[in-house]
């Protein structure tokens, strides 16, 4: 087992969980946002609560289950589209840049503030997913502190 980084480092949790706390975008574009990151970045804790979170908040079981497939299912609007298209181009960055035209793709379907709080979203996941896989997160180990449980996924 390794080391729990927010008793090592307690101010900087602090830190990134009031930042999550400010997060005002839509719940449904979050939770499918926050669960594709995590599976795109290998993070096998923050999927599994993001996929309960999302069950939580009323998500079908069918788009999570889609979600990996999202670019050929019939099952996303046009904004979620949007907001996981924007997440791939900023977590994939690898030495390439997003473009004005990705940026205009994404502004078709966000207003500026909304944006923005998207941009934030799919940074904070990020950050939170390299913590997971750093530490490697036991999936479900908080369940019951989070009221997971009452997701049903098992």
């Amino acid at each position: 087992m390794r080391a729990d980084y927010s008793q090592l480092a307690p101010e900087s949790f602090k830190a990134m969980m009031a930042l999550e706390g400010t997060l005002t975008l839509d719940t449904t574009i979050k939770e499918l946002v926050k669960l594709h990151i995590s599976q795109i970045n290998g993070c096998t804790f923050c999927t599994d609560m993001h996929a309960k979170e999302a069950k939580l908040h009323g998500e079908r079981e069918l788009r999570l289950y889609h979600l990996p497939v999202w670019r050929e299912s019939p099952l996303f609007t046009d904004k979620e589209r949007a907001a996981l298209e924007w997440a791939e181009k900023l977590t994939r960055l690898e030495g390439s840049h997003v473009s004005d035209a990705d940026y205009a793709q994404v502004s078709a379907q966000f207003d500026e503030k909304e944006l923005a709080e998207l941009t934030f979203v799919i940074t904070v996941i990020n950050a939170w997913n390299r913590l997971g896989v750093a530490y490697a997160t036991d999936p479900g180990s908080m369940d019951k502190m989070m009221g997971l449980d009452k997701a049903g996924l098992q």
